[in-house]
C-alpha cells in the first residue's frame, strides 16, 4: 500500500554568497496515515525545513515528495495552495494569528478560501472552538486570549477543512506546562480520530508521546523506525465544493471585501491618511469640472444675450473699410429681399449716427439708430417702461424714440415715469414710447448713451440718406446658420452683381467662445488629475509599506490555503476600497465647496450632473486599480516561508 507521505532523496539548499547551503541532505522519508510522528533534532538541524516541505509551503532543490501518490512537483502554485487548503492543518509555535480578528474569524479563514458558505463555516468555527473549551471566547482578539488559548484558537484552524495532516511546529514551545500538557492532549485525540499528526520539536519529553520518533541532525536523518500499522488512519480524501462556481466567485468576492475592510478598520489613521490624496484629488476633479462648467455656461448665456443665431450685413470688404463705393450697397429694397426667406425669422435694418440729445437744459452726446420693430426681438432686449414701435410708427416716419437705461438716467435724473416726454434727437423732436434694459453681463456693460428710433424717420428726417449703414437677420431656430449665410451672401451677391459687403455671424463668436471655455476647463481638469495621480501614487506608497508590514500575515493566509490570486485580490480591493470611500468623500467635499461658492456667486448655476459623479467614482475605481496592483502583485509573489518567518 502507498504511504500517505513519501519523501525521496529530498534535498533542500539556500543560495550563500557565491554558493549555497545544504539543509536537507537526501531525506527519504515515508508516512502512513493515522500514525502521530515526532521529527526531533537541534536547532539548525533542518528540521523546520522538512515540515515546510511536508506541508507544501516550499519545494526541495531535488528529489521527490509523493502525497497520497501524486508528486508535489508536477502541482502549479493553486494546486499546492488547495493541498494546504483542504488536507493539511499547521499548528505554529507563534500562534500566527491574526491580531485585528476574532477568535471564530481567524478558525473561519481556511474555510473562507475554500468556498464554504459563511453559515456553514460560522457554525462549523463555534463548534470547534466549543469542542476545544473556547465557547465564551469567539469573539476575543487573540490579544485576550493567553497563550493556551490562542494555542487551542491555532489547533481549530488547522481542523477547519477536515486537516487530515496536522503539521505542528513547537506545539508547546511557547506555552507554560499545563497549557502544553493540555495541546499535547488534543494531539493525542485527534490523532486517535483518524488524523495524521507530525509534530516537530526539540523537546524529548513531547517527542517520546509520539508513536514514532524520527531523529535528523545536519540535514539527514540519524533515526528512523519503521512504520507502526495505522488502524484508524485515514488517507487523503477529495473534498468537492458544495456551492455553485458563480456562488463560490461572489462568496469569495463578498469576503475578500469583508477581510479588506476590516483590515482598513484596523488601521484607521494609516488608512485615513492614504484617503487624504484621493480626497484632495477627486474634490479638486469634480470641483473643477462643475465650477468650469457653471462659468462656462454663463459665458456662453452672456453672449447669447447679446443675440446669437444672427448674422450681420456691413458695407464694404470688412470693418474698417470707409471706401465710398461701397457705403451705399445696403438698399431697403435688400432689406425686403431678405425678409421674404423661409430661414428668416425676422431682418431689422440699421442707419445709425453720433447725434446730440437734449432735453430741458441737460445736452448729451449719444449714438442714434434708426431701426426696426423686431430690432429688440432680434437682440432679446426687454423694456422697462413702454415699448417699441409698431408698424403705423414706421410706415408715417412717426418722431418717436426709444432710449436705453443710460440715456434715460442721464436726460431725466428726477422722474420715475418717462414715455411721453419729448427729446430732441439732433436736431429733430421726438417723443419717448419705451426704455430698454440696460443689458447685464460679464463683459460689461456698455458706458455709450444710445437711443432708437424708426429707420424710417432716421433716415427721412434725421440724417436724410436712402441707403442703409447695416442689416440684422435673425435665422429661425433649428436652421443652420453658417447655411443662411451663405444664402444671404448668394443672394445679396445676385442682386447687387457684384460681392460689395460682408457678413458677421454671432454663432462663430458662440462657437469659439466654447471651444475657448472648453480649452480652459479641460487644462484646469488636467490640473486637477495631476493632484489625483498624486493621491493615487501616495496609496501606491502606503499599500507597498503595508504589504511589508503585513508580511507575517500574507504568509499565515498563504499557509492555511489562500492562492496568490487570493492575496492579490484582497490588496487590490483594500487600494480600490480606499480610492472609492476617498472618492465619496471627495464627492461630499466638493458639494460643500459648491454651496459655499454659490453663497458667494448668487448668479452662477452650480449643479451635479450624474455624468460628473459617475466619473468621479470611475476615476476613484481606477486609481485604486492602477496604484493598488504592483503592491498587491508583491504581495501575491511572496514566498510563504520566507513570510511566516518575518516579524
Amino acid at each position: 500500500m502507498t504511504a500517505l507521505l513519501e519523501l525521496n532523496n529530498i534535498r533542500r539548499s539556500y543560495p550563500s554568497g557565491d554558493g549555497s547551503v545544504d539543509v536537507l541532505k537526501g531525506i527519504t522519508l515515508s508516512i502512513e496515515a493515522g500514525e502521530m510522528v515526532a521529527i526531533v533534532g537541534a536547532s539548525g538541524s533542518g528540521k523546520s525545513t522538512l515540515m515546510n516541505i511536508l506541508g507544501c509551503l516550499d519545494k526541495p532543490s531535488s528529489g521527490t515528495y509523493r502525497v497520497a501518490g501524486t508528486d508535489v512537483a508536477t502541482l502549479d502554485g493553486d494546486a499546492l495552495a488547495k493541498l494546504r487548503r483542504e488536507h493539511f492543518g499547521f499548528i505554529f509555535q507563534r500562534y500566527h494569528l491574526l491580531s485585528h480578528l476574532t477568535a471564530a474569524q481567524n478558525v473561519e479563514i481556511p474555510a473562507v478560501y475554500a468556498g464554504t458558505e459563511r453559515k456553514a463555516r460560522r457554525q462549523r468555527a463555534l463548534g470547534l472552538l466549543k469542542r476545544l473549551g473556547l465557547e465564551d471566547r469567539v469573539d476575543y482578539q487573540p490579544s485576550k486570549l493567553s497563550g493556551g488559548q490562542q494555542q487551542r484558537v491555532s489547533i481549530a484552524r488547522a481542523l477547519m477543512n477536515g486537516g487530515q495532516v496536522i503539521l505542528a511546529d513547537e506545539p508547546t514551545g511557547a506555552l507554560d506546562t499545563h497549557s502544553g500538557d493540555e495541546v499535547m492532549a488534543i494531539l493525542h485525540q485527534l490523532k486517535e480520530q483518524g488524523h495524521t499528526v507530525i509534530i516537530v520539536t526539540h523537546d524529548p519529553q513531547v517527542a517520546a508521546q509520539a508513536e514514532r520518533i524520527i531523529e535528523i541532525r545536519d540535514g539527514e536523518i540519524m533515526t528512523n523506525p519503521p512504520a507502526k500499522t495505522a488502524t484508524q488512519g485515514a488517507a487523503i480524501r477529495e473534498q468537492h465544493a458544495n456551492a455553485s462556481g458563480w456562488r463560490q466567485f461572489t462568496s469569495g468576492f463578498r469576503e475578500a471585501l469583508s477581510m479588506a475592510w476590516r483590515a482598513l478598520a484596523a488601521n484607521k489613521m494609516r488608512t485615513l491618511l492614504t484617503m487624504l490624496g484621493i480626497i484632495i484629488g477627486i474634490a479638486s476633479v469634480v470641483s473643477i469640472v462643475v465650477v468650469g462648467d457653471a462659468a462656462k455656461q454663463m459665458v456662453l448665456a452672456d453672449i447669447r444675450a447679446i443675440g446669437t443665431n444672427t448674422i450681420d450685413i456691413y458695407p464694404g470688404k470688412d470693418f474698417g473699410d470707409d471706401d465710398p463705393q461701397y457705403q451705399q450697397s445696403l438698399k431697403y429694397d435688400d432689406l425686403l429681399a431678405i425678409q421674404k426667406q423661409s430661414w428668416v425669422s425676422s431682418a431689422t435694418p440699421a442707419v445709425s449716427k453720433s447725434l446730440r440729445l437734449r432735453a430741458n437744459n441737460i445736452d448729451v452726446a449719444a449714438n442714434a439708430e434708426g431701426v426696426g420693430g423686431q430690432y429688440f426681438n432680434v437682440y432679446g432686449m426687454t423694456f422697462s417702461e413702454g415699448n417699441t414701435f409698431n408698424d403705423i410708427q414706421l410706415n408715417g416716419r412717426a418722431q418717436v424714440v426709444v432710449l436705453d437705461s443710460n440715456s434715460r438716467r442721464q436726460l431725466f435724473p428726477n422722474k420715475a415715469k418717462v414715455v411721453g416726454e419729448v427729446i430732441l434727437v439732433g436736431n429733430t423732436p421726438a417723443t419717448v414710447i419705451g426704455v430698454a434694459d440696460e443689458k447685464q453681463s460679464m463683459f460689461g456693460s456698455s458706458k455709450v448713451l444710445r437711443v432708437w428710433l424708426p429707420y424710417t424717420t432716421m433716415s427721412g428726417r434725421v440724417v436724410g440718406q436712402s441707403w442703409l449703414n447695416s442689416i440684422t437677420v435673425r435665422v429661425k431656430e433649428g436652421y443652420d446658420s453658417a447655411l443662411a449665410e451663405q444664402q444671404l451672401t448668394r443672394l445679396l451677391t445676385l442682386r447687387h452683381g457684384k460681392k460689395d459687403f460682408f457678413t458677421w455671424n454671432m454663432d462663430s463668436v458662440l462657437k469659439t467662445a466654447e471651444r475657448t471655455t472648453h480649452t480652459l476647463q479641460l487644462f484646469l481638469t488636467l490640473v486637477a488629475v495631476i493632484s489625483l495621480v498624486v493621491g493615487g501614487i501616495g496609496v501606491m506608497n502606503i499599500m507597498l509599506v503595508s504589504v511589508t508590514e503585513r508580511t507575517r500575515e500574507i504568509g499565515i493566509r498563504m499557509a492555511v490555503g489562500a492562492r496568490a490570486s487570493d492575496v492579490l485580490q484582497q490588496f487590490l480591493i483594500e487600494a480600490v476600497l480606499v480610492c472609492l470611500v476617498g472618492g465619496a468623500l471627495g464627492v461630499t467635499l466638493s458639494l460643500m465647496i459648491a454651496m459655499v461658492l454659490q453663497l458667494f456667486l448668487p448668479g452662477w448655476e452650480i449643479g451635479f450632473s450624474p455624468l460628473a459623479l459617475l466619473t468621479a467614482f470611475f476615476c476613484s475605481t481606477l486609481t485604486g486599480v492602477l496604484f493598488g496592483w504592483l503592491p498587491a502583485r508583491n504581495a501575491a509573489r511572496l514566498d510563504p516561508v520566507d513570510a511566516l518567518a518575518r516579524e
